[in-house]
Formats: structure tokens, sequence, C-alpha cells
């Protein structure tokens, strides 16, 4: 049990992390951003509405999976799945939409794929445990 709980409790922090991300990126002045990194600034600006609807469903989705989990609520891994689709949706809209790989170089999608890993890894990590009976 132990283990469980320092795994849930790490996923917690890692989507505290991501919600504080996008509050930081919803709410940025962009002629600011655009002083450092005129590219992120144009892709926060031209982002529409639905990518930043998943970007919020992607990170509080998670969260509250992890809440559950710690919880040990085997509808945990529902809302990791919301989450895994929701950072899809958003990177897709990223790599696709806007095109950050032409706009900025490969590098860019190492983090987004990194994101994609845990959130996968979560959700796997939850429909084990709902399986093998610690979560109810």
């Amino acid at each position: 049990m132990r283990t469980f709980r320092v795994i849930s409790i790490l996923i917690l922090i890692w989507n505290l992390i991501g919600d504080a991300a996008y509050l930081m990126q919803v709410n940025a002045d962009l002629d600011d951003v655009a002083k450092t990194d005129p590219v992120t600034a144009q892709a926060f600006g031209s982002m529409p509405a639905w990518a930043w609807a998943a970007y919020a469903v992607a990170v509080w989705g998670g969260t509250l999976g992890a809440i559950l989990l710690l919880m040990r609520r085997e509808i945990a891994w529902v809302f990791f799945a919301a989450s895994l689709a929701g950072v899809v949706v958003q990177f897709g809209w990223s790599f696709l939409g806007f095109g950050m790989i032409a706009a900025k170089g490969w590098s860019t999608a190492v983090f987004p794929a990194v994101i994609f890993a845990i959130a996968l890894a979560s959700l796997l990590y939850a429909r084990a445990k709902a399986k093998d009976g610690t979560l109810s």
C-alpha cells in the first residue's frame, strides 16, 4: 500500500504542476510572452476555444483522477481517460493545427511526448489498480 500511495501522490503532484501551467498560460500577457518567445505567443493567441477546453480537461481531469486514485475510487480511470483525450486533442491542435514542429523544430515534441506518456501511464495504473481490487 505504501507504493500505491507514493505513486498516487506523485501523479497528483504532476497534475497540480499541469494545473499551474494551464493557469499561467491561459492568463499570460501575450505581449510579454512575445518578447521572449514570439512563436509561443502566436500559438497561444491563435489557439481556438475548443483547444483551450481540451487543455483544461487534460489538466483538471488528471487532477481529479489523481484525487480519486488517492481516495481509492475505481472511477479515477475515467478521469485519467478524459485527461489523456484532452492531451491528444490539445497537442493535436498544437502540432497539426498550428504547426508547432514547423515553427520551432522537432525538439518541441519531446515534452508533449512525456506528458502523453505520463497521462497514459496514469490511466493504465488506475485500470490495473481497479482490476487488482485496490480501488473500489
